[in-house]
């Protein structure tokens, strides 16, 4: 069975912490609230830039290293200097915006925490009103890589079929430059090839020195799924595809039915935290 003693939470935000209308519940807060109180280290990770991150964790009270753009960036929720930044090696990431654009994809490209893209089309509007961030038309993406200057993070948007059919065509080509991996359906992801959730969850345990059966991680979907199996206990949600939850050790309630609590109140809170 699982320990009794788990001493560092690891939690998703989109489809996982929050609800359908992109909120964190009551239920959830005063769980998150309790866990901290145990003296359980909780941590946001997701694929939101560090910008819409750090908001929602500041209004949760969390001020400890937060894992954003999948893995690619890890800094604390009140700033200070970025403790883990793994960046898309900048030929890779020219050669992916200029394939992604030339299949008629939208890309974000995310430099400096701060998110371009070449118009501002419904699709790109959407993303940044959900993210909570300023979204800046620059035209030409390829001429905003000209500066030299390695992204965090690419995202292509699409349907879904449309994306799985770029995903098989460009990981025989780029797998190996970069990790790639779909965040929701019509979400294609593209950063450096150790910007993960997993790899950046192992290296904050390792820093606050927390063995990973001591760790909790809970979260959705694919890119979820190396950082729950990390976890000493990977919880996957129940609002999740088959394929996804088949690989937890805990399938939780659904997103909109208080998940998140419903794992904390039975595994930190009710089996002595």
């Amino acid at each position: 069975m699982w320990p009794l003693h788990y001493r560092l939470l690891a939690v998703d935000l989109d489809d996982t912490l929050l609800d359908s209308a992109f909120r964190v519940s009551p239920r959830n807060r005063e769980a998150l609230r309790g866990a901290r109180e145990r003296g359980v280290i909780v941590t946001l990770a997701t694929g939101r830039m560090y910008a819409s991150a750090a908001r929602i964790a500041r209004e949760l009270g969390i001020d400890v290293p937060l894992i954003t753009y999948q893995g690619a960036l890890v800094r604390k929720a009140s700033g200070g200097p970025a403790l883990l930044h793994r960046t898309v090696p900048l030929d890779a990431a020219r050669a992916l915006v200029g394939a992604l654009r030339a299949g008629g994809l939208h890309v974000n490209v995310y430099l400096r925490d701060r998110l371009y893209m070449a118009e501002l089309t419904p699709v790109g509007a959407r993303y940044a009103a959900i993210s909570g961030v300023e979204a800046h038309p620059v035209g030409d993406l390829l001429a905003l890589l000209e500066g030299g200057e390695e992204p965090t993070k690419v995202l292509a948007i699409a349907e879904e079929e449309v994306l799985d059919g770029v995903m098989a065509e460009m990981l025989p080509v780029y797998g190996s430059a970069v990790h790639i991996t779909k965040s929701k359906p019509h979400f294609l992801e593209f950063s450096h090839p150790r910007a993960t959730k997993g790899a950046a969850l192992a290296w904050l345990a390792e820093r606050y020195g927390v063995p990973r059966e001591a760790v909790v991680a809970v979260g959705d979907s694919y890119n979820d799924l190396d950082m729950v199996e990390f976890a000493g206990l990977g919880v996957i949600m129940g609002n999740a595809r088959a394929e996804v939850k088949e690989r937890a050790d805990f399938v939780a309630p659904p997103n909109d039915r208080d998940g998140v609590a419903e794992v904390i109140e039975r595994f930190i809170l009710e089996e002595g935290g």
